[in-house]
């Protein structure tokens, strides 16, 4: 698997497509390589079997245009910061070697994204120290780290550092979100109800890109925040 510049992971299939994919299909128009690594298979999900995510997130990947996706299938709900698992992530940072790294929120409602940002956070340091020896697929690999590890946000508010204008990929977005049928909202869908599989959900997170867009004067935008300070050269980058 070739190098790509940016590694989307999140603690469950569907978390990236919610929070980045805009970003993921901005940068990837601007011929940049994405992949993305989900921690688990979300089989506490209450709607849709794991078979389901599956097919759901392979058709989201091909929407996103990745270069490749992987699933850790550590435990939903449960997974631990073990060693053994943060090793799992380890060789997958090095397998891909991304300059970026886009994780999950630092705080939110699910349990998971803010035990998997610490997670993912600390793999990505872990992979950058010689001394850790790991493989994939037989081969030994060298160290790696990335550059910068910025945090998506996800259903909790989080006043972001920097937002990133989307506007022109919304629709493809929501392509790649609709692409699990089983998890949101689908006129004549039946299964239990949700806090995300209502029309609401949808309204929500379209309010919630418009939010932070507004600043900046973009329609739609998707907001990050950073775990150190970010250089720049000039301060017209920050115009």
């Amino acid at each position: 698997m070739s190098k790509v510049d940016i590694l989307a992971i999140g603690a469950h299939p569907d978390d990236v497509e919610l929070s980045c994919a805009g970003t993921l299909l901005k940068e990837k128009a601007a011929g940049k390589k994405i992949a993305i690594v989900d921690l688990t298979e979300g089989e506490l999900g209450s709607r849709g079997t794991v078979e389901t995510r599956y097919q759901e997130a392979a058709k989201a990947g091909e929407i996103l245009g990745l270069e490749a996706r992987h699933n850790l299938r550590l435990a939903d709900g449960f997974f631990e910061h073990t060693k053994e698992n943060l090793l799992l992530l380890v060789e997958q940072i090095r397998r891909f070697q991304p300059e970026i790294v886009l994780a999950n929120a630092v705080s939110d409602r699910h349990p998971d994204h803010g035990k998997g940002a610490k997670f993912i956070s600390d793999a990505c340091f872990l992979a950058g120290l010689l001394k850790i020896e790991t493989e994939f697929e037989g081969v030994s690999q060298e160290k790696w780290r990335p550059k910068a590890v910025y945090h998506y946000i996800q259903d909790r508010h989080i006043h972001p550092d920097f937002v990133v204008d989307v506007t022109p990929f919304v629709e493809e977005k929501f392509a790649s979100i609709f692409a699990y049928e089983t998890q949101f909202y689908k006129a004549g869908t039946e299964g239990p109800k949700t806090p995300i599989s209502g029309r609401e959900f949808v309204e929500f997170l379209k309010g919630r890109m418009r939010e932070f867009g507004r600043p900046i004067g973009a329609e739609f935008a998707e907001g990050y925040t950073v775990e150190r300070t970010a250089g720049v050269n000039s301060l017209f980058d920050l115009i």
